[in-house]
């Protein structure tokens, strides 16, 4: 079954929508971005679009590449926002660490700082899934994949993708194993049961590496001969049972996750006062 992951996110923000119109106010997600290339500004348009199909304004703030950390850490701090965004990576000249730990816990609707990530890991009251996580687990639940006791294969360690990814599935009682393009068991991908990729490698995944009846969830984007594909080769889509495409896949599903936790910190918020 191939996954539309524009339909489901298209359901998603209309949800998101009719939960903002019942606030007293729009509300206002800021994204700070530093040096941006042509590839980051077509994603924050992508985003900024996504941010009005669910009834929310993106502010976006474009530093300098000669910015320094703590003007970025002053654009996170501004008041004004009902979330924070960091658009990923920042210059090396950055503390990224020290930047995304500096997001507030009630603005964090990327699960980026440490605080906010523990609380994911640990799933602690109140906590969201990252939103590539969540995004996994609104395919799975939708095509009624169970992964209690699955063989599932992680490909890749990022903070945005692998690490989140493996944590839930971890949680949900799957047996997972995370590995790199470069690194790892390489021989249990053909016995996995799931695979999840975030390798940002083109289509390095082939039909002799997955078994018949696999859960492919290409989470992987990168570009190649002038367009953005996956990590894992579409004629993999035959043997699966699952099979998300890249693009229209995991990648508007994660945005649309993205602005569900934004309406999510604020009834968190207004629960709390």
């Amino acid at each position: 079954m191939m996954i539309d992951g524009k339909q489901i996110a298209s359901e998603i923000l209309v949800e998101v929508r009719d939960e903002v119109a019942k606030l007293e106010r729009p509300l206002i997600v800021r994204a700070v971005t530093v040096a941006p290339n042509a590839a980051t500004e077509s994603y924050l348009r992508v985003k900024s679009a996504r941010a009005r199909d669910a009834g929310m304004t993106m502010e976006v703030v474009r530093l300098a590449a000669d910015a320094q950390t703590e003007e970025v850490l002053a654009a996170v701090r501004a008041p004004g926002a009902d979330a924070v965004i960091v658009q990923l990576p920042l210059p090396e000249s950055i503390s990224t660490s020290l930047v995304l730990d500096e997001i507030p816990l009630e603005h964090d609707a990327d699960v980026l700082s440490a605080t906010a990530y523990e609380n994911f890991v640990y799933d602690h009251p109140g906590a969201l899934l990252p939103p590539v996580a969540a995004a996994v687990k609104e395919i799975l639940e939708r095509s009624s994949v169970d992964v209690e006791e699955k063989r599932a294969v992680v490909i890749g360690a990022g903070r945005l993708v692998g690490q989140p990814v493996a944590a839930w599935l971890e949680r949900m009682g799957a047996d997972v194993s995370v590995i790199t393009r470069s690194s790892g068991d390489h021989s249990l991908l053909p016995h996995a049961d799931i695979i999840v990729s975030g390798a940002g490698s083109p289509h390095f995944l082939g039909p002799e590496q997955v078994k018949e009846g696999a859960v492919l969830i290409d989470a992987g984007t990168s570009e190649s001969n002038g367009a953005i594909v996956g990590d894992i080769d579409p004629a993999c889509a035959e043997k699966a049972l699952i099979f998300t495409p890249v693009p229209g896949g995991v990648g508007p599903l994660a945005v649309a996750c993205l602005f569900r936790n934004v309406i999510r910190l604020r009834k968190l918020e207004k629960s709390v006062h």
